[in-house]
């Protein structure tokens, strides 16, 4: 058994236990959240943190270019070059944060926030107030986050996991005390402890590591090292165009479902998404490691490890495809079990996001394989293609069929985007990928 499988079982068998964890209390948070505020109000907060997270793919590209740069200068032993592939980014990352949260602060006031969250039962003051304390949040995660993409180039993702599991089980804390002391909750004070939690989680976590195992490389000012940013850029600009696509493939549905139908749905479509979010997480802690593991083993010419992976993770996928299904089978009567009768999703939309939520694990297979070796050409075309598609089509089918035509709008432009993937995978292993396939 190789060194890179040997760390590969090891990061999967260590995040099953935080991921698991970390998906019990996700769980457990929505349904305690539900009885801290009402499903109007919840509805609305899962628009807003969707709205303003998506700060996090103003990144340029800066993030994901960092983890396969510096997956090389590790591989490669060069630990200076990796110093400075990471003072760099995070000096870029912090004077983008001020930036964004100047920008911010300017459209503060522009956006009438009534209007783009169709939420007519919340005062603009009271809205303007929580979307501040969400924004100010995400500016410090934009940065400090960068920490999570350090340790997976080091191929260990254990460390993103426990993250998010202390995150979620803070939150948790957090929300049911204010469920015990306080008798009327409101937007504002939820958003506090969930905009809270992620800082001081990710601050601890960037003092002990850049103190403890990742001392080599912490970040200075002093390796600042601007002739480094063509390297990160030359594939960061193409994620970042990635990352702007799928805003509008897979992060607008929430705006789409509160402007069709109002903010209860999406309280109604995001049970039933955090349901087979358990699909999303087993799938997640096989290949969180794959992006990393892959770029290594393509750059030492290791192609008979990435075919015989790839087919051990074909057959988990098909694995979790009859989980899913039996999940989208008896969704009704757990539904049921996790909320009482306070969110009923309709049977449809379970077994739309069943399907739409296995074919999304196929396809990170591949796609932590064209990023890993950093072949992302065709992607930036497709995600650009899909995700301009996306709205109409969305708005379209949920006009027509309702609340589920919403996310079978999406499940219909990914099949094809998948197709498409799969076929360049397979030029690429042959041999036979020429123009825009290798690119």
């Amino acid at each position: 058994m190789s060194n890179r499988t040997r760390r590969l079982k090891s990061n999967i068998s260590y995040s099953l236990l935080f991921k698991g964890i970390s998906v019990v209390s996700t769980l457990a948070l929505v349904s305690i959240t539900l009885n801290f505020v009402n499903k109007d109000q919840y509805g609305l907060w899962l628009v807003l943190s969707s709205i303003i997270g998506w700060v996090n793919f103003f990144d340029i590209g800066l993030g994901n270019g960092l983890k396969t740069k510096l997956t090389e200068s590790i591989t490669d032993g060069d630990l200076l070059k990796a110093k400075k592939y990471v003072s760099t980014t995070y000096l870029l990352l912090f004077f983008i944060s001020l930036l964004l949260l100047l920008v911010f602060l300017l459209l503060q006031f522009f956006i009438k926030w009534q209007n783009l969250l169709n939420a007519h039962f919340m005062s603009e003051g009271d809205l303007r107030k929580v979307a501040f304390i969400v924004f100010f949040s995400f500016t410090f995660q934009f940065v400090l986050n960068t920490i999570v993409t350090v340790a997976a180039s080091n191929q260990n993702t254990i460390i993103g996991a426990i993250v998010n599991c202390l995150i979620n089980v803070i939150s948790l804390f957090f929300i049911f005390l204010l469920t015990i002391f306080v008798k009327d909750g409101s937007l504002e004070m939820l958003a506090i402890p969930m905009a809270l939690s992620p800082v001081l989680v990710l601050l601890t976590a960037n003092f002990l590591l850049f103190n403890g195992r990742f001392k080599t490389i912490r970040p200075s000012i002093k390796f600042f090292d601007s002739s480094l940013l063509r390297d990160i850029f030359q594939l960061g600009w193409k994620f970042f165009i990635i990352q702007m696509g799928l805003i509008l493939v897979y992060n607008i549905d929430n705006l789409i479902i509160t402007q069709v139908f109002g903010p209860t749905a999406v309280t109604t479509y995001n049970i039933a998404y955090r349901y087979f979010s358990v699909v999303t997480m087993l799938s997640g802690i096989v290949m969180t490691p794959l992006w990393t593991a892959f770029g290594e083993a393509h750059r030492t010419k290791d192609y008979a490890w990435i075919k015989q992976t790839i087919k051990k993770m074909n057959l988990i996928v098909c694995g979790l495809g009859v989980l899913a299904c039996l999940m989208a089978l008896f969704s009704n009567i757990a539904y049921r079990l996790w909320l009482g009768s306070e969110v009923n999703p309709p049977i449809l939309l379970s077994w739309v996001l069943a399907i739409y939520t296995v074919l999304n694990a196929f396809r990170t297979i591949y796609h932590f394989y064209l990023n890993g070796v950093g072949v992302i050409g065709l992607q930036v075309l497709l995600v650009v293609g899909v995700g301009i598609l996306n709205v109409p089509l969305g708005i379209f089918m949920g006009h027509l069929i309702g609340l589920h035509g919403v996310v079978l709008a999406t499940l219909i432009l990914s099949s094809i985007s998948f197709i498409i993937e799969y076929t360049q995978y397979r030029k690429l292993m042959s041999g036979t990928a020429v123009g825009i396939w290798k690119s």
